[in-house]
């Protein structure tokens, strides 16, 4: 039952002169289509599509109350698609910096841990009879230091990606626009 619900979502927003205001920021003094788009309604956004699945659709559905009111639509939906447009390439460069960042950790790691493993043996004699014990010792630590990065690597990419996906989304949703005419003929019939 899960599945049918998130296979396709809706956000309903209604459009007319009285709330479209409400739909950005209200220090933003750019033209309609250029302005950022509150917090609010990014929550709202957000909040809607927190069950989405990977094959989810979504769709913006805009109501209009009027024929003047469809003139708000297009530079409503610029906004929210330009919006969610940046919050992907945001993501998607700190999804670079994650990946870059780990492959240096485990570089580095792997640098340590050839020293470690090679040189450092040379240097203490094998008839010490510590010397099993800081062998042991080398071991332990040349596996803690490569932990962090391969569990990174191997595990923590994918919550990236899916915020990735989203935001795409997001910014290439389909818009359909709802008539109040048009809903009322349908709910008469």
């Amino acid at each position: 039952m899960s599945k049918s619900l998130t296979k396709k979502i809706n956000l309903f927003l209604s459009v007319d002169f009285q709330n479209i205001n409400s739909y950005f920021n209200p220090h933003d003094p750019a033209p309609l289509y250029k302005r950022q788009i509150h917090h609010k309604l990014e929550e709202y956004i957000m909040t809607s599509v927190s069950t989405t699945k990977r094959y989810s659709v979504i769709f913006y559905k805009l109501k209009c109350t009027s024929p003047l009111d469809k003139q708000y639509a297009e530079p409503l939906m610029y906004a929210i698609h330009r919006h969610f447009a940046m919050k992907k390439a945001l993501r998607e460069e700190k999804f670079q910096r994650f990946k870059r960042r780990n492959w240096i950790l485990l570089c580095m790691a792997g640098l340590i841990v050839i020293f470690s493993e090679a040189f450092l043996p040379l240097l203490i004699p094998s008839n010490i009879r510590i010397y099993e014990g800081i062998k042991n010792c080398l071991d332990v630590f040349s596996w803690v230091i490569l932990w962090r990065p391969i569990y990174e690597l191997i595990f923590e990419w994918n919550p990236h990606l899916k915020e990735i996906l989203l935001f795409h989304k997001l910014a290439t949703a389909e818009v359909i626009i709802i008539d109040k005419e048009k809903s009322a003929e349908i709910k008469e019939d």
